[in-house]
């Protein structure tokens, strides 16, 4: 599934300068005293957020100053550029004021509307990957690959959190919850990162934002496996946020046939 024309090496390369800077910022800070505030929609946010999407911001501008900017914390700058770089500084904030240590940095850059390089990065387990077309991808500089899983019935599924779900979306999650073989829950971003490490089988998400989501197709399909929307369509910078990975393409495309006639809409749902 990787793109003959590979991304260029210095766009990876910078991809990684801005995980870098991430999680210095996450060490230089205290992370024992959290500034925790409520956003409108309900999802909570802290001083650490804006901290280090400000930094990478300003190192994207510099570097690549007609690029577009998305990012979960600030006004999106030209989100209609060829090139947009999409940044969550703190994917999984609840987790992260909770002291859970499944939080992590996602940057992504898009080119031409679709995500093409991903990075997430799990400071508190030291897992970063990095995928991008063209290339294999990575956890911390070595090669991941998917496994093998025949059927849903000897899947492990992941869901990261549930209460995203929007109520016409859960008939998604139940029909997939019958039929595999095991379910965890939680995990955030690094549900992805461990479905590319071939350690889980199949991810299912809802009610995600796209900066939740933008890294997650290079990653997943760097290693062998593939992410799409719950219609089978590949993820966009317009994606809905409804998302389908697998390590197996004989198990995504079961995962699909069960849940492709719900008549589910994106979820309204409070977020982390």
């Amino acid at each position: 599934m990787i793109n003959a024309a590979p991304i260029a090496d210095q766009h990876v390369a910078f991809a990684v300068e801005l995980a870098e800077v991430a999680r210095a910022v996450l060490r230089e800070n205290d992370l024992a005293r959290v500034d925790v505030s409520v956003k409108p929609d309900r999802s909570l946010v802290t001083a650490m957020d804006i901290l280090i999407e400000d930094r990478l911001r300003m190192m994207i501008s510099a570097r690549y100053p007609s690029h577009g900017i998305i990012g979960e914390e600030r006004d999106w700058v030209r989100p209609g550029s060829e090139h947009v770089w999409v940044l969550d500084p703190i994917d999984g904030t609840t987790a992260f004021i909770a002291g859970m240590p499944v939080y992590g940095t996602l940057i992504a850059l898009a080119v031409g509307g679709v995500p093409r390089l991903g990075v997430i990065d799990i400071p508190a387990i030291d897992s970063r990957w990095v995928g991008a077309e063209g290339r294999p991808t990575t956890r911390n500089g070595t090669p991941v690959r998917v496994r093998s899983c025949p059927t849903l019935a000897q899947a492990i599924m992941t869901n990261s959190n549930q209460d995203y779900l929007a109520v016409s979306e859960r008939p998604a999650l139940d029909r997939l919850r019958a039929v595999t073989s095991a379910r965890v829950y939680g995990g955030a971003s690094l549900n992805y990162g461990l479905l590319a490490d071939g350690r889980t089988d199949l991810a299912l998400d809802g009610g995600q934002k796209v900066f939740d989501f933008a890294p997650f197709r290079p990653i997943v399909e760097g290693a062998g496996g593939i992410v799409t929307d719950w219609a089978g369509q590949q993820l966009t910078l317009e994606s809905s946020g409804q998302l389908l990975g697998a390590g197996d393409a004989t198990v995504h495309r079961q995962a699909l046939d069960l849940i492709k006639d719900l008549k589910a809409q994106p979820a309204v749902s409070v977020r982390a």
